[in-house]
């Protein structure tokens, strides 16, 4: 059993070193001097972002619009199936954390108790009250929420990732260069 544990392991570290990889030719490949100030992270971020928010938003829709519930009830069981997304792919892919899952499953919590008080109910559920499509009124919410939980994500509950993977590294040190940090500095002391 230990050996298939390991096994297992490693091929989900190396999804994780792929999908970085990917995100850091991309980044490299952004227009405008965006490679700059895009970290592979933060675009893996947004990738997997993209696709819970998929599934939050299908699962809205078939809540609240298919079978009817009332929109807090809807909203709240459609985030919880995303964030549960998102936290898993961001662990595993993006920020390829080793850190115990319980402390950071704890501060998840408190981050997206926050999120959803905040954003989800606050501008989600309180934009359709105020005569906003609920479908417009999650995106607003969801471009609100994605700016914190990147934040959050990267600061709080996956503070452990690997060096070269934070928003301070360049696309250049991501993909296997040095960061700014990491160079000496012009005086010899570094």
């Amino acid at each position: 059993m230990p050996v298939a544990g390991s096994l297992r392991a490693e091929r989900r570290a190396r999804r994780g070193e792929r999908f970085t990889a990917l995100m850091a030719a991309i980044v490299r490949r952004l227009p405008f001097g965006l490679a700059r100030v895009v970290a592979p992270n933060m675009l893996g971020f947004a990738v997997i972002s993209a696709v819970s928010f998929t599934l939050d938003i299908a699962l809205l829709i078939a809540f609240h619009g298919r079978l009817r519930w009332p929109v807090p009830v809807s909203v709240a069981l459609a985030y919880l199936a995303g964030a549960g997304l998102a936290y898993l792919l961001n662990r595993s892919l993006n920020f390829r954390s080793h850190g115990a899952v319980g402390p950071q499953v704890r501060v998840y919590a408190a981050v997206v108790t926050v999120n959803y008080l905040a954003w989800i109910l606050g501008i989600g559920a309180g934009l359709p009250a105020l005569g906003v499509d609920y479908r417009l009124a999650r995106i607003i919410a969801g471009a609100c929420e994605s700016v914190y939980m990147y934040a959050a994500m990267r600061w709080l509950v996956f503070r452990d990732a690997p060096a070269g993977q934070g928003p301070q590294a360049s696309p250049r040190a991501a993909a296997g260069g040095q960061s700014a940090e990491a160079r000496p500095d012009r005086t010899g002391r570094g």
